[in-house]
């Protein structure tokens, strides 16, 4: 079966649609990646998602459309990947666009809940590629008690695990999340969190002090000078030092966090505001390796990068030197077949054939799960 997997993720840059076929065997799962095609969202468009994202209030009517309105655009990108490289979806696994999520229980109204929200109506896209869509993937999982993230891990299991070897694979999006993969482990035994923000404070910093939505090839944080002293106090923050599993988004890392960060900054140039940003990710990426993985499994030899934040080389320059100390090497997902960044696209593409055959994809020991959950609803053209 041609699944069509498509996300957009905290960065709210635009959508990823990946085309992957999936099949059963006998010795499992089968996957092969085929086709990867990114949209970047109109301006306006991107303004309205993240204004909705920040918002303490908000419209009504305005998320209303805003639903209906990504699904056309979920609909359009999903049309044009299959003209692009000639080939048809039999199904589509649509993540949607987050634009609120709590993976913590909080008080509302005399109970304590954790909640998440993805937009993007699913109906619309069904109507318009005509074939079946899976989508709002995360309440299953919390509903079953768990943080509604990560939900990669289950690809992450699938593609990267070795007998050998174990492998730590880290994710770099708008959040940054790994699964920790000890050699020869089944999927009970994998460690899987948001380690903290991935681009989603550079991109903020970038788009506040230079207009520009992201830092092309880490050219301005390649001109600046870290500030340590913000860096390592940010790293005391209670998140940092909680235990998995847990999951971050902008509720952690957004509005009133770089409001926060740019204040700590001070005096520095523009250019030293977004080397530090940059360190930040570098440092708590390094920071949660080290506290949560490899003080509890000495094996793990090889960090297996993706997403958007794999693009940065000034970025990698700095996860490479904090890796060094904890004798990792850097690889990336596309040594392994899949482009870095269709790796989301192509993990809910997987979870949508899961659920379409009726299976469970969350991992419970990634999210904190009391079980293992089918995730997702289904919308029929």
């Amino acid at each position: 079966m041609i699944v069509a997997g498509v996300m957009s993720g905290t960065s709210a840059d635009g959508i990823n649609v990946a085309l992957v076929r999936v099949s059963d065997s006998r010795k499992g799962r089968a996957f092969k990646f085929l086709a990867h095609a990114q949209y970047p969202y109109p301006k306006n468009v991107r303004r309205a998602v993240l204004n909705t994202m920040n918002a303490r209030q908000a419209s009504v009517a305005d998320l209303a459309r805003l639903n209906f309105l990504l699904g056309e655009l979920y609909a359009d990108a999903v049309l044009s990947t299959q003209r692009q490289f000639r080939l048809k979806a039999e199904l589509v696994g649509c993540h949607g666009q987050t634009i609120y999520h709590q993976g913590e229980p909080a008080p509302f109204l005399a109970r304590k809940l954790a909640v998440t929200w993805q937009t993007g109506e699913a109906s619309v896209i069904a109507a318009r590629v005509g074939v079946p869509v899976v989508s709002d993937f995360r309440p299953a999982d919390m509903a079953a008690g768990g943080k509604g993230a990560p939900l990669v891990p289950f690809l992450d299991y699938l593609l990267y695990r070795d007998q050998h070897s174990g492998r730590i694979v880290q994710n770099i999006g708008g959040i940054a999340n790994l699964t920790a993969i000890p050699a020869g482990a089944r999927t009970d035994q994998l460690l899987a969190f948001d380690t903290g923000p991935g681009n989603m404070v550079i991109d903020a910093v970038m788009d506040r002090l230079f207009r520009k939505p992201y830092d092309h090839n880490g050219e301005i944080a390649a001109s600046g000078v870290v500030v340590q002293n913000v860096v390592r106090d940010l790293l005391r923050k209670p998140f940092f030092r909680r235990k998995p599993p847990k999951t971050a988004g902008r509720e952690e890392f957004g509005r009133d966090f770089v409001a926060d960060f740019l204040k700590r900054c001070g005096r520095a140039t523009k250019e030293d505001v977004v080397a530090t940003a940059t360190a930040f990710t570098a440092y708590s990426i390094a920071d949660a390796i080290r506290r949560f993985v490899t003080t509890r499994n000495q094996s793990f030899r090889e960090v297996v990068l993706s997403g958007g934040g794999a693009n940065n080389p000034t970025l990698m320059a700095m996860l490479a030197n904090s890796f060094k100390p904890l004798g990792l090497e850097i690889r990336f997902s596309d040594e392994f077949g899949l482009p870095s960044d269709a790796k989301e696209a192509a993990a809910f593409a997987l979870m949508a054939y899961e659920t379409w055959n009726r299976r469970p994809s969350n991992v419970p020991s990634a999210t904190g799960a009391r079980r293992a959950a089918v995730l997702g609803k289904i919308s029929y053209p």
